[in-house]
């Protein structure tokens, strides 16, 4: 196990490296809007963004710019080190602000998680347990239509009809905005509208998916012989069909997690929520590099170590795993 972790992680330090270096490419190398003429404002001057250029470093060669990035992440090659470069816009380091934003994302991602898990699981269930019955064409409707519903479209119907300021039939009312709270009922109230929206295309998928696994899980061999033995209903279902079946499930959360934990861009800019996707979202409206690149990478680290934990816990949850 110990020798499988560290060439993971020899891995993942390549992958992140990779990861850099594309993202580097297509915001910088490939044709886009200028940075330096974006800051200058409104009608600059020639010597104006050149003089923008190259405080910024934009007029040294392309593999300077990425060798200098990567100076600003690992501190043994020089520069600052470890601060994922400045800003361009607002010349501030790139590292301390996506952290700010971190823990905002991370309750976004956590209610997200437990109200996705608490309603997929169970639906997921009964529609297995009861195959082609008005319960299970009622769920996998429902699902199907949550599936189909894009984020930004399901966010801006939810105000529409929710939100205590415009909407039609607004819930809990005298919610706040989330960085307007200042207790936690507010945060609460706040967080409940994107919490569900965000959960909503994920518990379909999860009850989708562990239908699908536990309808052929209760086919096998070793079912029957559990019914053969007397045991209850219940006890074959969960203590034996539905832990074999929710072994892939881990692996939809573990990468499922590491999506959220690196920005759920769509439901903060649909909600106004002050996260890391918020902050992504505003940086590639502005072409503001070193913040995109900072996400980005942050993403990734979140996605492939998440995925790390998700292999180890293999290992745990099916003795039949070995590394």
């Amino acid at each position: 196990m110990a020798a499988y972790i560290v060439r993971r992680l020899i891995w993942v330090v390549f992958l992140l490296f990779m990861i850099t270096l594309i993202t580097f490419v297509i915001f910088s190398v490939l044709p886009a809007g200028d940075p330096a003429a974006l800051r200058a404002g409104r009608q600059p001057t020639p010597e104006l963004i050149a003089s923008i250029r190259t405080s910024l470093g934009l007029d040294k060669s392309k593999p300077e710019q990425f060798i200098n990035y990567l100076g600003d992440i690992l501190p043994f090659l020089g520069h600052d080190g470890f601060n994922f470069g400045y800003s361009y816009q607002n010349n501030t380091e790139v590292l301390p602000g996506i952290l700010d934003r971190l823990p905002t994302t991370m309750v976004l991602a956590g209610g997200a998680v437990i109200i996705w898990l608490a309603i997929g699981i169970p639906i997921g269930v009964i529609s297995a347990v009861k195959t082609r019955s008005i319960w299970d064409r009622l769920f996998m409707g429902g699902a199907l239509i949550a599936i189909s519903a894009p984020v930004y479209f399901l966010g801006l119907v939810v105000l529409y009809l929710f939100a205590d300021d415009i909407g039609k039939y607004p819930i809990l009312p005298g919610n706040s905005a989330y960085g307007e709270a200042t207790n936690v009922w507010q945060k609460f109230t706040a967080l409940l509208l994107p919490w569900c929206v965000l959960a909503a295309a994920f518990a379909a998928v999860y009850a989708r998916f562990l239908r699908g696994n536990l309808i052929d899980v209760l086919q096998e061999d070793y079912i029957r012989t559990a019914r053969a033995k007397g045991l209850s209903e219940r006890t074959v279902i969960y203590k034996h069909g539905v832990r074999a079946a929710i072994t892939p499930i881990v692996t939809l959360l573990g990468l499922d997690i590491g999506i959220l934990l690196g920005g759920a861009i769509l439901t903060e800019s649909v909600f106004n929520i002050q996260g890391i996707g918020r902050y992504a979202f505003d940086a590639i409206n502005r072409s503001d590099l070193p913040v995109i690149q900072g996400t980005v990478l942050f993403g990734a680290f979140f996605i492939v170590i998440m995925s790390l934990i998700v292999d180890i816990c293999y290992a745990f949850l099916d003795p039949r795993v070995r590394y």
